[in-house]
C-alpha cells in the first residue's frame, strides 16, 4: 500500500454546460486536484459546512456527527479509496476500527462537521488527480473567487 496523502476541500461549483455540482479536493502537500461530481443536496451540505452555516434543525449529515458522537466514538479518517466505473467510492474509518463504506459527497459532508481528515493514496492520485499548470492558475484563482461569491442556496433545485 503506497503512502496516503491528506486532501483539502476547496469548495464546490455548478459545472457548466451540465449544471451538474462538482466538489473540488486538492492535496494538501502537492499540485493535484481531484474533481467528483456529486448530487445537488450534496453540494448544499458541503457548502454549508464550509460557509459555517447552522440550520434551525440539523441536517442528515450534522445528524450522522452527533449519532456518532454520542455513542462514545470519533470519526478518524475519511478516504477517498477508488474509481470504479467513474465512480469515486469512499470509507468512513471509526477510532474502534470500524469502517463502512460511504459516498464521497456523504464522507466528505461529514467530515467537515466532523474536522476529520480526508486521505487517499498515492497511487489513487496518480490515477485521477489532475495537475493543474501555471497559467491554469488563473482558473484555479476564478474558482476561488466563485466559492467566495457562492451560496448554499445556489445549489438548491
Amino acid at each position: 500500500m503506497g503512502r496516503v496523502k491528506e486532501l483539502d476541500v476547496l469548495g464546490v461549483r455548478v459545472e457548466m454546460p451540465t449544471n451538474s455540482p462538482i466538489v473540488l479536493l486538492r492535496e494538501r502537500e502537492g499540485q493535484r486536484y481531484v474533481p467528483i461530481w456529486i448530487g445537488a443536496p450534496e453540494a448544499t451540505a458541503i457548502a454549508y459546512a464550509q460557509q459555517g452555516v447552522e440550520p434551525p434543525r440539523p441536517l442528515t449529515h450534522d445528524l450522522m456527527v452527533t449519532v456518532i458522537r454520542e455513542l462514545g466514538h470519533t470519526l478518524t479518517a475519511v478516504h477517498i479509496t477508488e474509481v470504479l466505473q467513474n465512480t469515486f467510492m469512499a470509507e468512513l474509518h471509526f477510532d474502534d476500527g470500524t469502517v463502512i463504506s460511504a459516498r464521497p459527497s456523504d464522507a466528505i459532508a461529514i467530515a467537515l462537521r466532523a474536522a476529520t481528515p480526508i486521505l487517499a493514496r498515492e497511487e489513487l492520485l496518480d490515477e485521477v488527480g489532475v495537475t493543474m499548470a501555471v497559467e491554469e492558475e488563473d482558473e484555479v484563482e476564478r474558482f476561488r473567487e466563485f466559492l467566495d461569491n457562492v451560496s448554499a442556496e445556489d445549489f438548491e433545485e
